[in-house]
């Protein structure tokens, strides 16, 4: 990614459009989209310190920049995203001593849990994970140009950002460097002000360490984005994203360092997402009485909180349910997290399964197979008198409209709902599940209707592929065994025996195993 200084840019792929409109925390407004370079876009988001395993609230940014960025590139732009990994921090070097082993085996197996995790719930979109540790020379020279421009002093081997220097702190936050969180201790006592900040640490004996000009040592938090989002993306890019609870001090003090450096704006766009809160009955986050009373809901889900097992969530979940939870909230809101939640994900999740096997019946086509429409431009319908058409290309301007509105995913998913109510009422309508009523002009319109809907779900990165309890359901020994049920239960109700046949109904759900009573036969799934 080029910063603004450079020029040189390729025209994009295809015209970009200019509707997008993102909510900026630096101005508190939303804003029309408009790039560094034409065409291209930088995002950096922070990523997690790995001194231990990631829990869902981890998840929350990765998954909704992942959304963000398919939907950009299908709009249009070159995207590169970069999420880092902090791999050196006072936590992971207290868990190393906690047990027994080196700092980079503690953050090398955390890391992999968190990308384990990102995998389990569909984020591929990331371009760029720099890790702290591998990028210490940039951050040292990042440290020397802010000490050589006055913005940085050297005090006993630490090295601090002067933040009375800076004229502009706390123009993310609104709070001015008095309320900076600042270092007690032996730091405190280097320091000129309370709140300046550190940028490289003096090794302590038995710490890991690296050779500074002002000794040997470890970076600050704040600077490893700095000096990571400058090398990959330039002095100057387009989106930096995080949770609130990063607006102050971290990204507070990455615009400081950053800014004060080269003399220009680090980042045009602020966005930050929601935090996730655990709600009653929630296991995880601690103590909730009731959603959305802040009075009763605990804070943010942390691992201090005794928050975790992301991967066995995952493996009982499902990872598609958990990105469908996220997702269903605009991602500046709060995300009330427990169980009720979960459960009308997957009914909601279930009524989308029902129509594909629904098409499948009709066409004899998996949705799973249809290749998604890649670009906004080739989605577009022209559904002439076609009233199927015409409900469709609605229902898609109104799920565009709302993703170029801040990338609303919760509204434009409510407009799937929608989408899936006109291919449903159309079936029903023209009885297509009637193989005599499916004439070559009513196949057409649902077809192109249906692929509208791959074209949408695709975007949030949803249905991607086929459960893997579809598999399942093909195994020879439990396909067999659910049709003898589902045929002595049907004889059982020929008898007017219906306790038994509800009795076998109630043991096949408590299963996990959903029948449906159709005119033509009796269907199950793994619900």
């Amino acid at each position: 990614m080029l910063s603004a200084a450079n020029a040189e840019i390729p025209t994009p792929v295809q015209p970009v459009p200019d509707t997008i409109r993102v909510y900026n925390t630096l101005t508190k407004t939303k804003q029309v989209l408009e790039p560094v370079a034409p065409g291209r876009i930088g995002i950096y988001l922070c990523g997690p310190t790995v001194y231990d395993k990631a829990h869902i609230g981890h998840m929350v940014g990765p998954v909704i920049f992942d959304a963000i960025k398919r939907y950009l590139v299908y709009c249009g732009y070159d995207v590169t995203w970069v999420v880092n990994i902090t791999d050196v921090d006072d936590k992971l070097i207290n868990k190393a001593r906690q047990r027994g082993i080196s700092m980079a085996q503690v953050a090398e197996e955390n890391t992999a849990d968190y990308l384990a995790n990102l995998r389990g719930l569909g984020v591929d979109q990331i371009d760029h994970m720099p890790k702290a540790t591998e990028n210490i020379e940039e951050i040292i020279r990042f440290i020397q140009d802010l000490i050589d421009r006055g913005f940085a002093y050297q005090s006993g081997g630490d090295v601090f950002f002067d933040v009375a220097k800076d004229t502009d702190y706390g123009k993310l936050s609104n709070r001015s460097a008095d309320s900076q969180q600042g270092e007690g201790g032996e730091a405190a006592a280097k320091k000129r002000s309370p709140g300046d900040f550190a940028l490289w640490k003096a090794a302590k004996p038995d710490e890991p360490a690296w050779e500074s000009p002002w000794g040997a040592g470890r970076p600050g938090w704040h600077i490893e984005c700095s000096a990571m989002s400058r090398r990959i993306l330039g002095e100057t890019f387009d989106i930096h994203g995080g949770g609130l609870d990063l607006v102050f001090p971290h990204h507070e003090n990455e615009i400081a360092q950053s800014e004060c450096c080269h003399g220009r704006p680090m980042v045009k766009y602020w966005m930050h997402n929601g935090l996730m809160r655990a709600s009653a009955g929630g296991k995880v986050g601690g103590r909730g009485e009731r959603e959305g009373d802040e009075a009763t809901v605990d804070t943010k889900i942390s691992r201090s909180k005794g928050a975790g097992g992301l991967a066995d969530l995952i493996a009982q979940q499902g990872g598609q349910t958990l990105r469908f939870f996220l997702l269903r909230t605009h991602y500046r809101s709060t995300i009330v997290y427990g169980p009720e939640g979960l459960d009308e994900t997957k009914t909601a999740l279930e009524s989308f399964a029902r129509f594909f096997e629904r098409y499948q019946r009709i066409t004899s086509e998996s949705f799973y197979s249809l290749p998604p429409i890649q670009r906004r431009r080739d989605g577009e319908l022209d559904p002439g008198d076609d009233p199927l058409l015409s409900e469709v290309a609605q229902r898609r301007t109104a799920y565009l409209t709302k993703m170029d509105d801040d990338f609303n995913t919760g509204a434009a998913i409510s407009e799937l709902f929608e989408l899936l109510r006109v291919l449903n009422k159309f079936v029903d309508q023209q009885d297509l599940e009637n193989p005599a009523a499916r004439d070559a002009g009513r196949m057409a319109s649902l077809r192109r209707g249906v692929a509208t809907l791959r074209e949408l779900t695709a975007l949030l990165g949803l249905f991607r592929e086929a459960p893997q309890q579809a598999a399942e359901t093909q195994d020879r020994l439990v396909g067999p065994l659910m049709e003898l049920l589902i045929q002595l239960r049907a004889e059982a109700r020929q008898r007017k025996d219906f306790a038994l046949a509800d009795q076998i109904r109630d043991r096949i759900g408590a299963l996990g195993i959903t029948l449906e009573d159709r005119k033509d036969g009796t269907l199950w799934r793994l619900s």
